[in-house]
């Protein structure tokens, strides 16, 4: 067991309700057709962009994933690959990318890849130097795309640098804002400005009475009751910004596919001026992901 070092705390996974459930509408998960991912795969899949997930792990068996994994690093213990003994890696994949519609559940960008970082226990905690660690990994291995799902409320200089470290080579960096239901404050990565914050809405286009929200979040997506992969084969129900999240990673890499010399700052504001305004907010600058609305603004330059 790891010793915890006085300058390194503690990390949180962002999600809750987990509740096992059957997919329905010919796999494809009502968040995934919300955001119009089906309307673009006959132009882009996200083939051959790779995503790191700093997370639990991934479910290597698991027949929605099969073809869209990478070996990745376990960073908890180096000698093991990076299994999922938690279930939200899992989860997070599944949206990104899984490609079995027939047997299960389609994600966003089903022909990208998967590189499974695992940096969190079966508790869903990690530890600051581990996510350090991971970013790093994930810049010296070629990822194009990070998702953190996961956040904290103190700022931490250190994973100010490696996020920056990251962005600087041209890593798309893109964190959940937290579920505290704060109103003008969002967690740690995901307010540094080098990462794309996002916050989560509910089926009815509503930010999610769990999210936190203001001037902070740069986009918006579904994250309410998000059915997604789980251990063992199985699919669950959850919610959070860790699940809105997952689906701004996947729709990058429909991008990506499309554009890939995009640097992160010209994504970010592609993903600002192309997204849809919120239903019942006061918030004028508030938007929640459009991807069909998202490659036009992209390919009009």
């Amino acid at each position: 067991m790891k010793s915890k070092q006085q300058d390194d705390s503690t990390i949180q996974l962002q999600s809750s309700n987990t509740n096992s459930k059957k997919l329905i509408n010919n796999g494809i998960p009502w968040g995934i057709d919300k955001v119009k991912a089906p309307q673009v795969w006959q132009y882009t899949t996200g083939r051959q962009i790779v995503i790191g997930v700093i997370d639990t792990g991934i479910d290597f068996h698991h027949p929605a994933l099969k073809g869209s994994i990478l070996p990745g690093v376990n960073l908890i213990n180096r000698g093991m690959p990076p299994i999922d003994d938690n279930g939200h890696g899992t989860h997070i994949a599944g949206t990104i990318a899984a490609s079995n519609p027939m047997n299960g559940m389609i994600g966003i960008a089903p022909h990208a890849l998967i590189a499974p970082v695992k940096a969190f226990d079966n508790n869903g905690s990690a530890y600051v130097s581990d996510i350090i660690q991971a970013i790093d990994w994930c810049v010296r291995n070629g990822v194009d795309v990070i998702n953190m799902s996961f956040g904290m409320r103190t700022r931490s200089k250190a994973m100010l640098n490696a996020v920056i470290r990251a962005y600087n080579k041209g890593v798309i960096i893109v964190a959940s804002s937290g579920n505290e239901s704060k109103k003008k404050s969002i967690d740690y990565p995901a307010r540094y400005p080098q990462t794309i914050a996002v916050g989560a809405t509910n089926s009815t286009r509503k930010i999610a009475p769990f999210s936190n929200q203001g001037s902070y979040i740069d986009i918006y997506a579904p994250g309410d009751r998000i059915v997604s992969a789980w251990l063992n084969g199985d699919y669950h129900e959850m919610s959070g910004t860790s699940m809105a999240t997952s689906h701004v990673s996947g729709a990058i890499a429909l991008l990506l596919e499309r554009s890939p010399n995009l640097k992160p700052i010209e994504i970010k504001a592609i993903l600002k001026r192309s997204m849809q305004p919120l239903k019942y907010t006061k918030a004028r600058k508030a938007g929640e992901l459009d991807i069909v609305k998202m490659l036009q603004v992209a390919k009009e330059g």
